[in-house]
């Protein structure tokens, strides 16, 4: 069962996605919060697997949230931010804050229940519709990547998987890309991640491109 915290400000969201999500088995809404704070006191008392989190929001804004949430050593749940624009600017921050997923709020209920899922198995990035735009939004920002040692203990074949990553792309495609199978694409993301340190996907797109390990085609020219 995947255990999920709702947070928006606005309570008619927050009925529109608890509708969406109840209806699946294997889905628990725990609780609900209406601003960043509750959210970190409701997250403490249900431990959920899933928080879905707006951006903007009083007291405490989503961004503050996320932060919050993802340096308390207490929480292991998985942060899906939920955004009005598919390029706002607080996207950006929220990625670098370690947020697993992305979502736009006029999302397709299918994709939103695939999202909770793959996000709550680690598998997640970003909703399909912003995924490379938004990697290149955050790739055009880098100018002074930082060396990261955790980088050293790749074998040639990780690179090459976490360039993939960094780009945007699936278990699947980089299985494709590389010829090589599904499970064996997902075991080297097992195992980059546990080398660098990181949580996720979205962990491994920020370590990818401030540490200069992935340079874009277009920053290269």
């Amino acid at each position: 069962m995947i255990r999920i915290l709702l947070v928006d400000d606005q309570r008619l969201v927050r009925a529109g996605f608890r509708s969406i999500l109840d209806g699946e088995d294997d889905f628990a809404v725990v609780a609900e919060a209406a601003d960043g704070r509750e959210a970190l006191q409701a997250a403490h008392d249900h431990r959920p697997d899933v928080v879905l989190m707006d951006i903007r929001m009083p007291v405490l804004d989503g961004l503050a949230a996320t932060r919050h949430l993802l340096e308390d050593p207490g929480v292991t749940a998985k942060v899906i931010i939920l955004t009005t624009f598919d390029l706002d600017e607080d996207v950006y921050s929220a990625l670098r804050a370690g947020a697993s997923g992305f979502l736009v709020k006029d999302t397709e209920p299918e994709e939103l229940i695939h999202a909770v899922r793959v996000v709550a198995r680690g598998d997640a990035l970003l909703a399909p519709s912003i995924t490379r735009r938004l990697i290149a939004e955050f790739a055009a920002r880098v100018t002074r990547p930082a060396a990261s040692p955790a980088l050293d203990r790749l074998t040639d074949r990780e690179r090459e998987v976490l360039a993939l990553v960094a780009a945007g792309l699936s278990n699947d495609e980089i299985a494709r890309e590389l010829t090589l199978s599904p499970a064996t694409a997902k075991t080297h993301v097992s195992r980059i991640m546990t080398k660098t340190g990181t949580h996720d996907r979205a962990q491994l797109v920020v370590l990818a491109y401030e540490s200069g390990a992935v340079t874009p085609r277009w920053l290269a020219l």
